[in-house]
């Protein structure tokens, strides 16, 4: 099959070179409650895998019952995004696996009483067998973001179709295609990720009533309030509720938002529909052999 030439979306590659004795262990720490302070949550607790990544939840709940401030987004594809969590304030996955564990929200450990509890454990020994060093903060989150980079979802529907399967896809997901890009939902949400690649106001043509100020909290520049990161819309059929607030669980409704907030045009119940029926073309396959 030969590719489709020119289109704004790009399949995902079905695989990404890695580390294997790295994924081995990041997959064991992904999965360790150690890695929190109580031992009660570990990283699959907000992201799910056999779902779509995250936890179907309006925000997640970390040690001591805590609820969250945000909606967790999806772990699956996120090694495709161009910064990570909602207002971009870690540059890449390493980055990003820091953030939970020294969240006082989320598992709310530190790195140095955390790596004082994996040294007394089998831990030790399997650090000390990848890195020279041992374990150290570094080599914690260099471990879990290697194991994270293998959590794609390539093969979907829509891939197929991209990659020259005109069968992939049925008429009315051809057709919602179509006014995905027609309607202007392209403008954003374009590459391997159909997101995850630039900054975008939510907001732009009716307020968008949301407490969050997004990209403000991390550059408080006037001009990044409101600005959040435009999320994947890869397996979003999969990632209910929906939007940074959870503010519907309905895949429909989102649609309808988007029109209204950040396109500023009327979309008819029957246009929704086909881009409803496009974007669970966007499933993928889920990785083989997820959990340790």
């Amino acid at each position: 099959m030969q590719s489709m030439a020119k289109e704004p979306i790009e399949p995902i590659p079905t695989h990404i070179d890695t580390n294997p004795k790295k994924v081995a262990l990041g997959k064991e720490l992904f999965f360790d409650r150690m890695l929190s302070k109580d031992r009660t949550i570990n990283c699959a607790s907000c992201h799910n895998l056999q779902e779509g990544g995250d936890d179907n939840l309006p925000v997640s709940f970390g040690i001591y019952g805590q609820k969250g401030p945000i909606n967790a987004p999806t772990v699956y594809n996120a090694v495709f995004n161009f910064r990570q969590f909602w207002d971009g304030r870690a540059a890449n996955l390493q980055e990003q696996a820091a953030g939970p564990i020294e969240n006082p929200k989320e598992m709310g450990f530190n790195f140095k009483d955390l790596i004082q509890r994996l040294k007394n454990s089998p831990y030790n020994a399997k650090f000390h067998t990848i890195y020279k060093d041992g374990i150290t903060k570094k080599n914690i989150t260099d471990a879990i973001a290697e194991y994270e980079k293998t959590l794609i979802t390539p093969n979907s529907p829509f891939d197929r179709y991209l990659k020259g399967d005109k069968t992939a896809l049925s008429k009315d997901q051809k057709e919602g295609y179509e006014l995905f890009k027609t309607k202007g939902c392209i403008s954003c949400h374009h590459g391997v990720n159909i997101g995850g690649n630039l900054y975008n106001k939510f907001g732009i043509f009716h307020k968008s009533n949301t407490n969050n100020y997004g990209r403000y909290n991390v550059t408080h520049k006037e001009q990044d309030k409101y600005y959040f990161k435009v999320p994947s819309l890869r397996n979003i059929a999969r990632t209910a509720p929906y939007f940074h607030d959870a503010r519907t669980s309905s895949l429909t409704q989102a649609v309808y938002i988007m029109a209204k907030y950040q396109l500023g045009r009327k979309i008819t119940k029957t246009e929704v529909a086909k881009i409803v029926a496009f974007l669970h073309s966007l499933n993928g396959d889920l990785p083989k052999n997820i959990e340790p």
